[in-house]
């Protein structure tokens, strides 16, 4: 057997301390806190029956683009082409390995000179001198000199995260095709596509009760994907939708939907970017209740204040506003970090909830309920993931192996996220006053809470 994995561990080892003071110490011997599976066969590093993960390296470019991407970007790039894999299931590995980290289990260290010979001695016969791997193709490109959340370039982004097609995205979701977190009255429970279905449905009975729809109410969506809250709306709560995305693939989806169900009359959807909102008003009308289902994250900072003037410019006063939308605490990256940002959904911009509740105040709305719902995205997106598991072979004949393997770090990546408090998401329910300062809302949260299920008849009031 071939001496690789050796290699790879004393050139890895030397950059990585393991330490005593940990949460989880005693799962670590040496210096490495993994047991490397070389190409050839061979392995190293940690005890096989140590409970480490166990990283294998199908080739020796997954360490070239470490090399030249030490960190989150290097290893991304190895997975999503393929170089790189984790034995066994890759969220265990993930949080394991995070685990490590977050836990002062291992901490990164500089080689002593005495070390540095037999380094780049090492560094040679493992065949990494040589130059920077091009990054894979699903990395996006953007268009060059796009100004930062230009119409031109959010286009783009949008462009890219849908590529892998509405087939591609009609295998992972839920009937309904709601991309965003669902509401679980069990958060244990099995996930199935029935339990997924049932919690999405339970989310946009929330919603709709959360808005006070009912036969005739008028409801603007502003983003809204394939049309998971505008079909339901109008299919259960009588309510007439006109929906807006700029995603010409979800517009022509929800068409179809729209026919299917016979709602032509109560839903219409323009490809209208978020911006073009306001100088429509007159064409559009105003509206007793506007919504942003997981959207304003992709507004961006400056844009923001112009995104929440639409929400309130789009309300009768005393209309309701609802936006779900995912947060990020102060000291993380609030693009949600290295791989999310060039591979899934560039330039976002997810801040603590409570700076959000500011920007949309500013903008003349009244903050009357902000419900956490973390959690509730942990088994959506691990839902999502068993699915696209399930069906392996048809993503990859739809997005391709590297567009399988790239949604599934994704998911993974998401969901310990969600789990471990990296990220959230909330509901935050508002109102635009009256003059008066008549909010429109009744006095308590009966009225939308889910253990009152209010009747979905389309002819009688929720």
């Amino acid at each position: 057997m071939g001496q690789a994995a050796a290699r790879v561990a004393r050139v890895v080892g030397a950059f990585v301390e393991a330490t005593r003071s940990g949460a989880r110490p005693p799962e670590v011997d040496g210096r490495l806190p993994v047991r490397i599976r070389a190409w050839d066969g061979s392995e190293a590093g940690a005890p096989a029956d140590s409970g480490a993960p166990v990283v294998v390296l199908n080739h020796r470019r997954a360490l070239r683009r470490l090399l030249w991407q030490p960190g989150e970007m290097g290893l991304a790039h190895a997975y999503v082409s393929g170089d790189l894999d984790v034995d066994g299931d890759l969220g265990e590995g993930l949080a394991a390995m995070w685990g490590l980290v977050r836990d002062g289990a291992v901490k990164p260290r500089k080689p002593t000179l005495g070390e540095l010979p037999g380094l780049l001695g090492s560094t040679a016969r493992l065949g990494l001198l040589g130059p920077r791997p091009a990054p894979p193709p699903e990395a996006i490109k953007l268009p060059r000199f796009a100004r930062l959340h230009s119409k031109l370039r959010d286009r783009a982004v949008i462009h890219h995260h849908y590529d892998a097609g509405n087939d591609f995205y009609e295998l992972i979701l839920d009937e309904n095709m709601a991309y965003s977190s669902g509401y679980w009255a069990d958060l244990a429970a099995e996930l199935t596509p029935e339990t997924l279905a049932a919690a999405q449905d339970a989310k946009l009975d929330m919603i709709c009760r959360k808005l006070g729809l009912g036969p005739g109410s008028k409801l603007l969506d502003v983003g809204c994907g394939w049309g998971s809250l505008p079909i339901h709306a109008a299919k259960h709560f009588g309510a007439h939708v006109r929906g807006v995305t700029i995603a010409a693939e979800q517009r022509d989806h929800i068409n179809q939907r729209i026919r299917a169900e016979g709602l032509a009359d109560k839903v219409q959807v323009d490809l209208v970017d978020y911006r073009d909102i306001a100088t429509g008003i007159e064409e559009y009308g105003t509206f007793d209740a506007v919504s942003s289902i997981e959207m304003g994250e992709h507004v961006g900072d400056g844009n923001y204040p112009t995104f929440a003037a639409t929400l309130f410019g789009a309300l009768h006063p005393g209309g309701r506003a609802l936006v779900q939308q995912m947060s990020r605490r102060p000291a993380d990256h609030p693009g949600g970090g290295a791989f999310i940002e060039t591979y899934v959904t560039p330039d976002m911009v997810m801040r603590p909830v409570g700076d959000t509740l500011t920007l949309l105040q500013r903008a003349g709305l009244e903050v009357r309920d902000v419900h956490v719902m973390r959690e509730h995205y942990v088994p959506t997106i691990r839902a999502w993931l068993a699915t696209l598991e399930a069906n392996w072979d048809r993503a990859v004949a739809l997005a391709g192996v590297r567009g399988a393997r790239m949604w599934r770090l994704y998911l993974v990546g998401g969901a310990l996220a969600f789990e471990e408090n990296r990220m959230g998401v909330d509901q935050i329910l508002l109102t635009r006053p009256t003059t008066t300062g008549r909010s429109g809302m009744p006095a308590t949260r009966v009225s939308f809470e889910p253990a009152r299920d209010a009747a979905k008849t389309g002819t009688t009031a929720p």
